[in-house]
């Protein structure tokens, strides 16, 4: 999970991860650096690179393709899951080109999939509070909406924990679905819990300090139950939550463990402490710990048979 800079004014109040440029602690990686982290994850097993990063003012809508035809041409056989909504959004805008040129774009350059991030919770008067305007949920919508419609599949995720309550859980869940029945787009749902301990938003003392386990086995369970026949993967974030915990949740609807990640930024910025690197024998044993039987599977659920799997 490549996160390629943290440079970023967008301003959410949930986020710990952006800088200024003039912080000590921003960066912004070259196009060889990217290309050298996706090389060394081949190089070590992974399938799959994931490539977001923070809304820097100063780089062209055109570095989102730069990064595709780096990362493409160091390892082409690696799948790249990149870009949100909000890079979207923003990579059109600065190329004066419509969602649908934009992506597409993506897709020429090698853009296999895209992460369903910035949804935070589909309801305006909640992400008001939570992004000061970012991305209305309406224009989130289109942009996955139009990925879909041009080939590429994404994932769809909810941030909950902070200023929400389970009727936006539902309402939320609700959208998606009718999103899924006219798209077939999405391969996963993934809830993602708040992340409080840096966040300015909890340090101002507006937002709850994230959501407690028993409401985390509560979204994926009700995740399970109104995405049922529409979207079949539920995954749990053990970044998040822990591996104890997300152990559990496999018990209460969650299907997939998620990936093993090797590097990953925004949540460790944020204040999550399980980790950011877990082998897949420690996910074998973990999963077999509960009775279930692990399987490997590509960004697209299809299935990879391997001997650890069998």
């Amino acid at each position: 999970n490549i996160n390629f800079t943290n440079v970023c004014y967008v301003g959410c109040r949930f986020c710990a991860f952006a800088q200024r440029e003039v912080d000590p602690e921003a960066y912004t990686l070259t196009l060889d650096e990217v290309a050298d982290r996706a090389e060394a994850a081949w190089a070590e097993g992974a399938s799959e690179v994931c490539m977001q990063g923070g809304i820097h003012p100063d780089l062209p809508g055109s570095f989102y393709l730069d990064l595709l035809d780096a990362v493409k041409a160091r390892v082409p056989g690696i799948h790249v899951h990149a870009f949100s909504p909000m890079e979207i959004l923003n990579g059109a805008t600065k190329m004066g080109v419509s969602f649908r040129e934009f992506l597409t774009a993506c897709k020429e350059h090698g853009l296999g999939t895209i992460p369903g991030t910035a949804a935070e919770i589909l309801d305006d008067d909640v992400r008001w509070l939570l992004t000061k305007g970012k991305l209305p949920a309406d224009t989130w919508e289109e942009v996955v909406r139009t990925a879909h419609d041009v080939g590429l599949r994404s994932s769809s995720t909810i941030m909950f924990g902070h200023v929400d309550a389970p009727p936006h859980w539902v309402g939320h869940l609700r959208r998606l679905a009718r999103i899924q029945q006219d798209t077939g787009g999405f391969t996963e749902f993934v809830p993602l819990p708040f992340i409080h301990r840096n966040a300015p938003i909890y340090l101002a003392g507006h937002a709850r300090p994230g959501p407690s386990f028993d409401e985390s086995v509560r979204m994926h369970a009700v995740a399970r139950v109104l995405l049922d026949g529409v979207i079949h993967n539920v995954q749990v974030s053990w970044v998040k939550l822990g591996v104890e915990a997300s152990s559990e949740i496999l018990r209460s609807g969650a299907n997939d463990f998620g990936g093993t990640l090797m590097e990953e930024t925004i949540s460790r910025m944020a204040g999550a402490g399980w980790g950011i690197r877990m082998a897949p024998e420690q996910f074998d044993d973990a999963i077999r710990a509960i009775g279930r039987t692990p399987a490997v599977r590509t960004t697209t659920y299809d299935r990879i048979e391997t001997k650890a799997a069998s």
